[in-house]
């Protein structure tokens, strides 16, 4: 769960489901009634306050997390472009976040010797299948300054806790 909200606009039982809800979600018929017997609340309030923040845009999606490598894409690298200035970077941005391959697009900005100002999370079964994922990308959005770190150790990976 993707939230980002004020602990201030919520009752102590509500924020402790809200910590249980960012967190593993029980795997059961009903994990809501599972976290509202947990926080003494209802299930139905738990439900209520999940559909109010999703309504007030405070809660962007509700989704598993599949941890990539265990599912055998074991290639994953960063890449940071360099979109020349007269191009439109949100353009670029759109034409590569479109591809299953990329799970993270940004714009950052440049600095120094440093010149590249849009990045991208992409994730592969190889490093080859990352190298032509990343050649396409480059010929498609027609930018051919990149650089690509390929991660080599995962160090730490949490979702962020809000409450």
């Amino acid at each position: 769960m993707s939230t980002s909200t004020n602990s201030h606009e919520h009752t102590e039982a509500e924020q402790a489901a809200l910590r249980l809800l960012q967190a593993d979600i029980p795997d059961t018929e009903r994990p809501y009634l599972e976290i509202a017997e947990r926080t003494g609340l209802a299930e139905e309030t738990v439900l209520d306050l999940l559909r109010r923040l999703k309504d007030q845009g405070v809660v962007r999606r509700f989704g598993a997390t599949l941890r990539h490598q265990q599912a055998g894409y074991g290639a994953n690298a960063m890449v940071a472009w360099f979109v020349e200035q007269d191009r439109d970077l949100d353009e670029v941005g759109a034409i590569m976040a479109q591809r299953p391959e990329i799970t993270h697009c940004y714009q950052r900005v440049n600095c120094y010797a440093w010149p590249y100002n849009l990045y991208t999370m992409v994730h592969a079964r190889s490093r080859e299948e990352c190298l032509d994922v990343v050649e396409q990308l480059a010929r498609i959005a027609l930018v051919p300054q990149y650089d690509i770190l390929f991660s080599r150790k995962e160090l730490k990976k949490t979702s962020m806790a809000y409450f």
